[in-house]
């Protein structure tokens, strides 16, 4: 039996992204990260609203999605599964989607009232702590 893996992702009630994505986004960086490496076991539908305390049509639309984007995939009657990664884009085009994040990214907290220095040094603790994750592994 395969054990499932637990998420640590949260969904924040003020965030301007709708709750699916919140969760599409946490599944993401998790599995880029590597917190949730290639076979890990997703919990349930019902699992994991029950763990974030939201309707389980929420999670399945979520998972629905992240199926689509071939990050995961559903084995019958076992559950949900990362599957192998495969940068299929090109120099050009990982460039591009950097670009993209990053204006996203800041067009997203400008008008925060953070000075250019927090923010950098927000992104690198972030960056930091993703990195210790990868060693502890």
């Amino acid at each position: 039996m395969t054990k499932t893996t637990a998420l640590a992702i949260q969904i924040v009630t003020g965030d301007a992204r709708p709750i699916f994505r919140q969760i599409v986004d946490g599944i993401r960086k998790e599995i880029a990260s590597g917190i949730l490496p290639t076979g890990s076991k997703l919990p349930s539908v019902r699992g994991l609203a029950m763990q974030l305390t939201i309707n389980a049509n929420t999670v399945a639309k979520a998972y629905n999605e992240l199926t689509d984007l071939g990050l995961v995939e559903s084995k019958k009657g076992l559950g949900l599964f990362v599957t192998q990664q495969q940068c299929t884009l090109s120099e050009e085009e990982r460039t591009q989607k950097l670009e993209q994040a990053t204006d996203n990214f800041i067009n997203e907290v400008i008008s925060l009232g953070f000075s250019h220095r927090e923010i950098i040094e927000h992104i690198q603790g972030q960056l930091q702590t993703i990195n210790k994750q990868d060693k502890e592994r």
